[in-house]
């Protein structure tokens, strides 16, 4: 175990490398000139749009640029947005209140995959599970912005049961209903997955092995049936959950979520190499934890999983 763990962490380094430059040689790539975007249309003097290039690092070669950025990388200097801040202290404000946004979501839609996902596959093919499968399917087919439209003008401002926009600093009440959009989207998929896996799981030699010792439904089902199937919706459900961290962009958008994916959508409009790619960077290196972390789980949750 051990060697499996050492062996996943040092294949961070590959994938951190490949993902940094490849964000930074597309932020680097986009047309027209930053510098000149910050003035608007105002025409800016010569001699400061050569100094705020200087001090961006924007005068020099891309690989130059990018190996200046790792090297303030290794010293914890993330960079400053254009707007003078230190994209460290842009992160501790947003990162917060997406990791809020992203908790809220997950564990609603994991609770929800995994009660209606058991009850469907141990009632496959009755009222119950065809229902469920319709509207699981609805969800699946109809766009985040469309659910979030909905559910902004039904529950925000018909029934006026919740805010139609995050306030100030986001309150963990202003969250309800966004998470409640991204929890039921992402929903639908991790429900099928854990119908199929009962379904699968319950025609298993060691399930009617189970049933034939004279052990009762309520010790099967959870202890048998339902630990062995959780795998896909905890593989499935993890994704979704580093998905969220790295910013659920459309969704802060129309809720008006100060989070990361606002804000990072923002840096990219303004091209600001250094608040994407060290936002992007610090993702990058959560989603891979939140992975390591499920591999690890693999072998609790299946017991017949082993790592060499």
């Amino acid at each position: 175990m051990l060697r499996y763990i050492v062996f996943r962490v040092l294949q961070v380094i590959p994938v951190l490398l490949g993902t940094t430059f490849l964000i930074y040689f597309m932020v680097f790539a986009m047309p027209g000139d930053p510098i000149i975007a910050m003035f608007g249309d105002k025409t800016p003097n010569p001699i400061v749009l050569e100094k705020l290039r200087a001090q961006y690092n924007l005068d020099k070669p891309f690989l130059v640029q990018y190996f200046l950025y790792l090297k303030g990388i290794l010293v914890g200097d993330f960079g400053v947005s254009f707007s003078g801040q230190p994209v460290s202290d842009i992160l501790a404000r947003t990162f917060p209140v997406t990791a809020k946004l992203a908790i809220m979501a997950i564990i609603l839609e994991f609770v929800l995959a995994v009660v209606i996902g058991l009850f469907s596959g141990l009632r496959k093919g009755k009222l119950f599970d065809n229902v469920n499968l319709l509207i699981g399917l609805a969800l699946m087919s109809v766009p985040i912005f469309v659910i979030a439209f909905i559910g902004q003008y039904v529950f925000a401002i018909k029934l006026d049961w919740f805010r139609a926009t995050a306030g100030g600093g986001a309150p963990l009440q202003d969250l309800i209903l966004p998470a409640i959009v991204i929890g039921i989207t992402g929903y639908a998929t991790s429900m099928r997955l854990t119908r199929s896996s009962v379904i699968d799981t319950l025609n298993q030699d060691f399930v009617r092995t189970a049933y034939s010792k004279g052990l009762s439904r309520n010790r099967v089902v959870p202890v048998h049936v339902l630990r062995n199937s959780m795998i896909p919706t905890v593989t499935n459900t993890a994704a979704n959950f580093g998905v969220l961290l790295v910013g659920a962009t459309v969704t802060e958008g129309i809720f008006n979520v100060p989070g990361v994916g606002n804000t990072l959508y923002q840096a990219i409009i303004r091209g600001e190499n250094a608040t994407v790619v060290s936002f992007v960077t610090i993702m990058v290196l959560l989603y891979l934890a939140v992975n390591l972390v499920v591999d690890l789980l693999y072998a609790v949750l299946d017991p017949r999983i082993r790592y060499a």
